[in-house]
């Protein structure tokens, strides 16, 4: 009773969170500082911001600051800017991008279509010289995506089905449709940067070898404690230095290289070379959302181009905003997802590729510390801060962290239903 009432106030302090504004800061050398709200947002007020800090337009940082009342929010989180560092020199390369390479954007979808038409409205908006879109409509329940995507978008989005529940099939789909060199694949609850795919598919012309791109999510909105709590235990964001991932010269600070695969990025923002991708088997059908895997679909996809000897690089100009779960409810499953994806896909990789088993044995005492301490419970009080990106000194609330482990435990035996689940559903529509 005792740890039941100890739960129940735990969560109730995140609940009392503060919602906090998203924004973006332009910073140029020798102009005013520009301030627009995030995407869809209403203008800066006073309180609590998240800011995306830009130098002439690319983003180089985040900050937390509090706007008095009274205050001008621009020259107000300007001036923080410059206290704190954020928006000081970062990794993100100011050299001009290398012309990129034809791509198609993958965007699967299940029953979301008002949030669906966002993100297309944000991708047809994109700068990339050569590109087209395709959408799957996964195991669709009603017309209604179909219906969206061919009154609104005509020629301009491609629409195909897949009867197949499951993530990962439905990218597999999604690849087999594809028509560019590079396949890129974002949700349909994200809205991109308009160079977010120049700047995740850039890369590949200037590295042959490159068989993996990711880029930057950041959080649209940041207005229930659910979305600020989940931003801040890290978000999706891996951070503002770009980095290349190389398995012929495993980096020496990753000794569990390559399978820590959630360090070098999320599948809402991932391009693949896609003769690599095709090479490889695509994503493995039983992970991912949709299936009893729960997730991993994003994270197998990396070890295996990885594996295959291509190169993944992590480049932070590439930018989606990315619609947090908003409730408390959404982000329990959401916990336990990503416990049970972590092992899920693990266990996907010694299914498919056997050799590497030694490898990852080898490497399995030190997993399991690093297991125990992304899930360890942290300090509560005062609720969380967003902006901490690839750290572990946030809160972290012993119901989610049980959340967790309870998946990580549960992911090997999902992804074996997973397995069955797929081989019974692909024989019923043949």
């Amino acid at each position: 009773m005792a740890g039941r009432r100890r739960a129940r106030q735990e969560i109730q302090r995140f609940l009392d969170t503060e919602a906090v504004q998203v924004a973006e800061l332009d910073l140029a050398e020798g102009e005013e500082p520009v301030l627009r709200p995030g995407p869809g947002g209403p203008p800066v007020t006073s309180g609590p911001v998240f800011v995306l800090v830009r130098r002439a337009g690319r983003p180089v940082g985040t900050l937390l600051a509090r706007v008095p009342e009274g205050a001008d929010p621009a020259r107000e989180l300007a001036s923080r800017a410059g206290e704190t560092g954020g928006g000081g020199p970062s990794g993100a390369s100011s050299a001009p991008v290398p012309r990129p390479p034809a791509a198609t954007v993958v965007v699967a979808t299940r029953g979301r279509a008002a949030q669906l038409g966002r993100a297309l409205d944000s991708l047809l908006a994109q700068d990339h010289p050569d590109f087209d879109v395709v959408v799957v409509d996964n195991a669709p329940a009603t017309g209604e995506t179909r219906e969206l995507v061919e009154r609104k978008y005509g020629e301009r989005v491609r629409y195909v089905c897949e009867p197949v529940p499951g993530l990962a099939v439905a990218h597999n789909r999604g690849l087999a449709a594809v028509r560019g060199e590079v396949v890129a694949f974002t949700d349909d609850d994200v809205i991109a940067d308009p160079r977010w795919l120049t700047e995740l598919t850039a890369p590949f012309t200037a590295d042959p070898r490159l068989a993996c791109a990711t880029g930057l999510i950041l959080p649209a909105r940041l207005s229930t404690p659910a979305q600020v709590l989940l931003e801040s235990h890290g978000g999706f964001a891996k951070g503002f230095t770009p980095r290349t991932y190389d398995p012929q010269h495993p980096p020496a600070d990753e000794p569990l290289f390559p399978f820590t695969a959630g360090r070098f990025g999320s599948g809402a923002s991932m391009a693949f070379r896609t003769a690599v991708l095709r090479a490889v088997g695509g994503f493995d059908p039983a992970t991912g959302a949709g299936t009893p895997a729960r997730g991993g679909d994003d994270l197998y996809g990396f070890v295996r181009v990885l594996a295959h000897g291509g190169r993944l690089h992590y480049t932070p100009t590439a930018l989606v905003w990315h619609h947090h779960r908003e409730t408390w409810r959404d982000l329990e499953t959401q916990a336990y997802g990503y416990g049970a994806g972590l092992t899920a896909y693990l266990t996907a990789i010694l299914v498919n590729r056997p050799a590497l088993l030694p490898a990852f044995l080898a490497r399995l005492p030190r997993g399991l510390a690093h297991a125990r301490g992304l899930t360890a419970v942290r300090d509560t009080d005062g609720g969380g801060a967003p902006g901490g990106h690839d750290e572990r000194t946030h809160p972290w609330p012993r119901r989610l962290s049980r959340l967790q482990r309870r998946g990580m435990l549960y992911g090997p035996v999902g992804y074996l239903r997973a397995r069955h689940a797929h081989r019974a559903a692909v024989r019923g529509t043949r």
